[in-house]
């Protein structure tokens, strides 16, 4: 299964990916979670430390690995690079192994300096997205920045679902509408949506009465989630309250998935 994970920033979207991870490889998957957000914080969300994240070059910032893959010069503008460069072999050297079967890919962010922007770093970013999404065995979660930038026509088909992570604030909900228009530009089939923070079922029933797409499961507001994030202690509980949720939730997209697949 392939999972990319959007939404505004800040509406827990990183930490759902973890919560996906934590509960897929609790059941014997292995999971290759991807960090493609410029702000990278995935490692921490998946129990790395502070010092651990910092020693994480991302892909994007390898100048020599992409100058090789790409024949190019580290650091000399090139109009002539190979728009197909080798990446097989990236997963196995530059994944971390976090923990029984979770290992953590970061990608780092896309070049954007208007439409249609390609340059080595991109060519390979996004040769090696699509190496991943059509050739890994494993599950594989993309963490994605506040867009589905990292994605093209010839990766998005080999998507399964693409899940939006909103709050009860209106901004982002438009962030969701946004990226819906994206996918479907992109021909992204399943979109879904998980609700975050739930304190009350008045929550439930405002947002539902507002969101026009299919809703996967909602995710409690916890204390416990708070203080990790102030702490930097990051910790999975297989037997907490989210982590039932999370499983509702991945049980709704395995289904919703099986539905589609059949229409």
């Amino acid at each position: 299964m392939k999972i990319a994970v959007s939404g505004k920033g800040g509406v827990g979207k990183t930490t759902l990916v973890s919560l996906l991870a934590f509960t897929f490889a609790s059941k014997g998957n292995k999971v290759l979670a991807l960090d493609a957000d410029p702000d990278s914080n995935l490692g921490l969300s998946l129990g790395l430390s502070l010092k651990e994240t910092k020693e994480i070059v991302p892909l994007s910032e390898m100048k020599e690995l992409i100058a090789e893959r790409t024949g190019t010069k580290p650091g000399i503008h090139s109009p002539f690079f190979r728009m197909n460069p080798k990446v097989d072999d990236i997963p196995e050297k530059y994944s971390k192994s976090i923990s029984d079967g979770i290992k953590l890919l970061v990608l780092g962010g896309l070049k954007t300096g208007g439409g249609g922007c390609f340059c080595p770093e991109n060519a390979l970013l996004k040769t090696l997205l699509k190496h991943l999404l059509v050739n890994m065995q494993e599950i594989v979660l993309i963490d994605m920045e506040a867009g589905i930038e990292h994605l093209s026509r010839g990766t998005s088909e080999s998507v399964d679902a693409l899940i939006i992570v909103i709050d009860s604030g209106k901004k982002s909900l438009q962030t969701a509408y946004t990226i819906e228009r994206l996918a479907k530009e992109l021909a992204i089939k399943n979109v879904f949506v998980v609700i975050n923070r739930i304190r009350t079922d008045d929550d439930i029933n405002k947002i539902q009465n507002e969101i026009k797409l299919p809703v996967l499961g909602f995710i409690s507001f916890d204390q416990d989630i708070l203080k990790q994030d102030q702490t930097g202690n990051y910790h999975f509980d297989k037997n907490s309250k989210i982590t039932k949720e999370i499983k509702v939730i991945i049980d709704n997209l395995e289904k919703k998935l099986k539905e589609n697949k059949n229409v």
